[in-house]
């Protein structure tokens, strides 16, 4: 049987956008659980971080294919300021 539920990060929920990408693929989705809450958390904000639209779209795109090519954590980015 597959988990429902998404897992979170630290300080932030998975937003509904990402969480449609994490449930699309398998691989996707269990990279994000392989991950920790902590990185986890760092990608949600790195995603929530972005000020336009078409920004955030392109790093969720962008974290699936990381997150399938093993990536823990967001790339080039100083990290949550929420833990």
């Amino acid at each position: 049987m597959i988990k429902k539920e998404i897992s979170s990060g630290v300080a932030h929920k998975v937003p509904a956008d990402l969480r449609k990408v994490l449930t699309s693929a398998v691989a996707v989705r269990a990279a994000w659980e392989d991950i920790t809450p902590i990185a986890r958390n760092e990608w949600i904000c790195w995603i929530e971080s972005a000020k336009k639209p078409e920004t955030r779209s392109h790093r969720i795109e962008r974290a699936r294919e990381e997150l399938i090519e093993g990536k823990r954590r967001p790339c080039c980015w100083a990290g949550c300021n929420h833990r």
